[in-house]
């Protein structure tokens, strides 16, 4: 695998062979491509791409809240606030996606936004669960494959949520921690959330 600072031009050198279209492709990691949760289906002509490509109406409102509490602690004019799956470019075989990814503009500089994946590393990686079809691995695997990758490239900080479990880890180099999600996580100075919490107010009862 061989992977490109421009999206959708990172193909697998066994594409052919395997007759997955390249646009199902959302990381590659070591060269090896993951692809979207449910891209079966599509394969199978049961769904188009972008019935897999969104996110669900839960992580949909989480994320959102997420944003809505970035947006409001955080200095734009030093920090760009980027969602809409953001792309990263680490290297020729590794090309990763986050639902958030907050960047330094000291890092990111105005010269660098084009139309490429970001080549520097953000301060903040978010992510609401995994996106991935996990044919041969754990979620536990690819959620420390993937996070470990960020970290050894220069990101501060790794930020999950994971829906199913209703827990919170984050990563800071030589410190991981997994917690409940009801309580309260300091995505950046002054911008704190408490996932559980905010869902219980807005009337969800299994949070």
């Amino acid at each position: 695998m061989i992977a490109s600072p421009t999206p959708g031009r990172d193909i697998p050198e066994n594409a052919l062979e395997e007759s997955i279209p390249n646009s199902l492709i959302r990381e590659i990691i070591d060269g090896k491509p993951y692809y979207y949760k449910g891209y079966q289906e599509v394969l199978a002509g049961n769904m188009n791409e972008d019935g897999i490509m969104g996110c669900c109406t839960l992580q949909t409102f989480i994320i959102t809240y997420l944003v809505r509490i970035l947006f409001r602690s955080v200095d734009e004019s030093k920090y760009l606030i980027a969602t809409n799956e953001p792309g990263l470019h680490i290297n020729r075989r590794n090309n990763l996606a986050s639902d958030i990814m907050v960047f330094d503009c000291d890092i990111l500089t105005i010269d660098q936004i084009n139309l490429n994946y970001a080549q520097v590393p953000p301060a903040v990686c978010i992510e609401v669960d995994t996106r991935v079809e996990l044919n041969d691995a754990t979620e536990s695997e690819y959620v420390t494959l993937k996070t470990m990758k960020l970290l050894e490239f220069g990101v501060g900080k790794v930020i999950w949520f994971f829906t199913k479990t209703k827990k919170v880890m984050i990563a800071t180099p030589g410190n991981w921690t997994t917690f409940d999600w009801n309580h309260e996580v300091l995505l950046m100075p002054n911008a704190l959330c408490n996932v559980g919490q905010h869902l219980r107010s807005r009337g969800f009862r299994f949070a």
